[in-house]
Formats: C-alpha cells, structure tokens, sequence
C-alpha cells in the first residue's frame, strides 16, 4: 500500500482527499499546515508528499525548499489554485516534482501518486551520511568538514551512490547514471571508485565504499570488521 501526506489546510478538501485515497488503498496522513506537515515528514517515511502552496505558518514553497535542503528525496506534488507558467516555475525551483492545479480530478491524482511513488526525487541538492556531505548546488563534498578533491565524474558515482545508499547498486546502474550512452572503458568506473575510497580514507570520516560480491557497490557509515 502507499502511504502519503497531504498537508492543506482546507479541512473539508483535506477529507474528501483522504477518503477518496482511501478507496483506492492508499493510506494517506494529514496535516493542516506546514509546521505541522514538517513534524510528521521528521518522525516517518512517506512514498509522496502532497504539499498545498497557501497555507497558515509555513507555505508550501518554503517546506518544499527546506524538505531539499535537508537531503530529504522523498517526491512531492504541488496542490494549488495558482495555474500561470511562473507560479509552476516557482514551485520546480522549491524542489517539486510535480504540479497539480485545482480543481482537479481525483483520478488524476491517484494516476501522479501512482508514478511518483515508485521513485525517489531528483530535486534534492544536499546529502548527508555521517560526517559526508554532498553539496550538488555547488558541485562539492566535504568529510568531516575537509573539502573532498573529486572529479566531475567521481562526484557523480558519489551521488549514485548516496542516492541509492544504504542499498547497494550495481555496477551498470553506476555507469548507465554517470556515463550515458558514452560508455567508458572497462577499467574507468574501478579507477574512479579507488580514488574515491582514497579521498575517503584520507580524512578517516567512517565512510567506505563497499564492494558487494555479485552486486556492485554500497557506500555506508563503516563498523569494525567492515571489508572495502
């Protein structure tokens, strides 16, 4: 079953939206503002986010925003009265997914929940994994705090796998993700990973880059008695 949140603060669309999701076996939480939205989205995992734009002590723009400055990937979809080119504009720019104007039908809205919850959001621009940092606004990674010295392309697989971590990913999905259609030679993808474990090593932050037999790679918080 999918689990949303829809945090609007019109009560009687908020329970026609509940129970209508509730037909289709969708189960569905809600919260009738930002504030109270952002408490839930902190204490449990959902698939998708409904976010209502106007709404009392934090807008919809703004938890977007903050939700991707977080590292949080989970998809969000807009729900708003606003239909011009520049309001859907401000919403992609906050770290939307999707945009869903009122009045809208509510077979649609199943249809985007369907498609967004079988996938993470690309729009986050930070993430973290105990003391790594990955900046992807500025192109940048630091451990503990110390600049990583990473390649366009090493910084890229780092975000793959930070993406995907703490779930292993195998070696084509790295290189279908970083290199497209322009395939590397055989040996660029295990040369790119020696150098980023190297980085990693050299400011002793925790972090390995696991080589998963018959799989490909996991990048985790490391534990003793980790193999890299």
């Amino acid at each position: 079953m999918i689990n949303v949140l829809l945090v609007e603060d019109d009560i009687d669309l908020a329970s026609t939206i509940v129970d209508y999701l509730e037909l289709e076996s969708i189960d569905c939480d809600h919260a009738s503002n930002g504030l109270m939205g952002l408490n839930l989205i902190e204490r449990q995992p959902y698939q998708v986010i409904i976010l209502d734009i106007n709404m009392p002590k934090m807008d919809g723009l703004t938890l977007c925003a903050l939700l991707r400055e977080q590292g949080i990937d989970t998809p969000v979809l807009m729900l708003t009265a606003r239909d011009t080119l520049n309001d859907k504009l401000q919403g992609f720019n906050a770290g939307s997914d999707d945009y869903l104007v009122k009045p809208f039908a509510m077979q649609e809205l199943v249809a985007r929940l369907h498609v967004l919850a079988r996938r993470r959001s690309g729009e986050v621009k930070r993430f973290v994994l105990g003391e790594l940092e990955l900046d992807l606004s500025q192109r940048c990674a630091f451990i503990a705090h110390q600049p990583l010295k990473l390649s366009p392309t090493a910084l890229k697989i780092l975000e793959v796998l930070m993406r995907s971590s703490p779930k292993a990913i195998s070696r084509l999905d790295i290189i279908e993700a970083v290199w497209g259609e322009n395939q590397p030679d055989s040996n660029s993808l295990k040369v790119h990973i020696h150098h980023l474990r190297k980085q990693l090593d050299t400011y002793n932050g925790g972090i390995n880059v696991e080589t998963i037999a018959g799989v490909g790679f996991a990048i985790k918080v490391s534990s003793e008695g980790n193999n890299k």
